[in-house]
């Protein structure tokens, strides 16, 4: 390996993995997620930090943001899509810091956050994990 050559992935190579690790799902898992768009940003924006009260934008790996389908109105006139924010420096120093291939972490953190949007147990999300090989 020639780490002259070494760069941190950039925000098109996370949105890659981001598709590869939802691309590797259950099916089943998947099918439910109809519209749901996946975000990748460097880090949470202003609004995000104050109203979640983050002391530093590294605090935050990933958000849904939207209304989850638990908590969903069949009468609702409008309605922005819900989305999954990925946040990459931040998970950039949390893969750094822990032994865990970059590739699970993504697959962990986009799971979880679409697991909230499903309103799932952490057990429910963990076998999600598990049948998506991560």
């Amino acid at each position: 390996m020639n780490w002259k050559e070494m760069k941190a992935p950039s925000l098109a190579d996370f949105e890659r993995l981001a598709d590869e690790a939802f691309g590797r799902l259950p099916e089943h898992f998947r099918a439910r997620t109809q519209g749901l768009i996946i975000r990748i940003e460097d880090f949470p924006d202003e609004d995000v930090m104050a109203e979640m009260e983050l002391e530093s934008p590294f605090d935050l790996l990933g958000l849904y943001h939207g209304t989850g389908q638990p908590y969903e109105q069949t009468s609702a006139i409008t309605h922005l899509p819900d989305m999954v924010f990925l946040y990459r420096r931040p998970m950039l120093d949390y893969w750094a810091e822990f032994d865990e291939t970059l590739d699970q972490l993504i697959t962990h953190v986009l799971v979880h956050e679409i697991g909230h949007h499903f309103g799932l147990s952490d057990d429910d999300m963990h076998s999600i994990e598990d049948e998506a090989g991560a």
